[in-house]
């Protein structure tokens, strides 16, 4: 990946002030999830903020375990990621969620004709990544459809995928707007179960947060950054097809045809924004009910690996005052 702080001089043309440095850690490989950040930085929306702005790729290390250390200044999070965390105390805040709508299914052959519905996945084998979140998502879905949650389980990392067309296992989950894009372009005949369906909440995804503390030390960057990349996601949710051009010749892609397709179903299917909802916002509904699922669900579990108790209202979870500040 060629992503690099921005080509800014040492000081605004119009200025004597230096630009702030500022990062941002990704949750995983670049992809169009990250459309905004790429958007904001190669068309010098940072700059013209006056932040250099470094994309850190995604590493070993989790992105919201690098922010809550302090690492970096903002991290771009999965859902599950970002709520864990902030179950465990980590001293963190959400300003952004990216999808407006829930990007992830569960997926599976379309020739298998064993499977017609989420109860028949009973005595199946699952390709997953082996988190506890997998289980109580097909294990709702599976009970909400009269069935029992009982079937195998191989973690096979994005190997799911391959194994899946192979027909060595039965069904894996995916996110629509990549996997499910590639899947399509090169010919495989899958079908797929939507999460809601079956008793599992509407989530948004992809949340932007930073330290809690820099929301008090130093607002004016965070500010400065959050109008930023909300330009970017703006100008990617209104110009789709240039914006996977520039996320392309960022990035490296084996497969350009992938980031362009995944770009069209995001317009189309309005997952950064409906028409209504303003790119960004974050629904404290859809997180409230979405984490009470997890902690519901004992999926989310403090350091001596018993679940969490719910604690009543997260709605501290998150600050979009930023949104207001100008």
């Amino acid at each position: 990946m060629n992503i690099a702080p921005l080509s800014l001089a040492a000081c605004l043309a119009a200025s004597t002030v230096c630009a702030e440095e500022v990062s941002i850690a990704l949750d995983w490989t670049l992809n169009t999830n990250h459309i905004g950040l790429v958007v904001a930085q190669q068309k010098e929306f940072y700059a013209q903020e006056g932040l250099e702005v470094e994309i850190l790729p995604y590493s070993d290390t989790a992105s919201t375990a690098l922010l809550a250390a302090g690492a970096v200044d903002f991290a771009y999070m999965t859902a599950l990621g970002f709520m864990s965390a902030k179950a465990g105390q980590a001293p963190i805040t959400a300003l952004w969620v990216t999808m407006q709508n829930e990007a992830g299914r569960l997926v599976y052959n379309s020739g298998n004709d064993t499977i017609s519905r989420p109860a028949d996945l009973e005595g199946k084998t699952y390709a997953g990544f082996g988190s506890a979140w997998e289980d109580a998502l097909i294990s709702t879905m599976i009970e909400n459809d009269g069935g029992i949650a009982d079937y195998d389980t191989v973690t096979l990392g994005t190997g799911a995928y391959e194994a899946l067309a192979s027909g060595a296992v039965d069904f894996t989950l995916e996110v629509a707007t990549w996997e499910g894009v590639n899947s399509a372009l090169i010919g495989r005949e899958q079908s797929h179960f939507v999460y809601a369906d079956y008793g599992v909440p509407e989530a948004q995804g992809g949340y932007i947060g930073t330290q809690t503390a820099m929301l008090e030390s130093d607002p004016d960057t965070v500010v400065a950054f959050m109008q930023a990349t909300r330009r970017g996601y703006e100008w990617a949710a209104a110009n789709p097809l240039e914006a996977a051009e520039i996320l392309i010749k960022a990035g490296d892609f084996p497969n350009e045809q992938l980031v362009r397709g995944s770009m069209r179903l995001i317009a189309d299917g309005g997952y950064l924004t409906d028409g209504n909802t303003p790119v960004g916002l974050i629904d404290e509904v859809r997180l409230t009910t979405m984490a009470q699922f997890l902690f519901n669900s004992g999926v989310l579990r403090g350091a001596d690996g018993q679940p969490l108790a719910w604690p009543g209202d997260v709605s501290g979870w998150f600050d979009q005052s930023w949104m207001t500040d100008r």
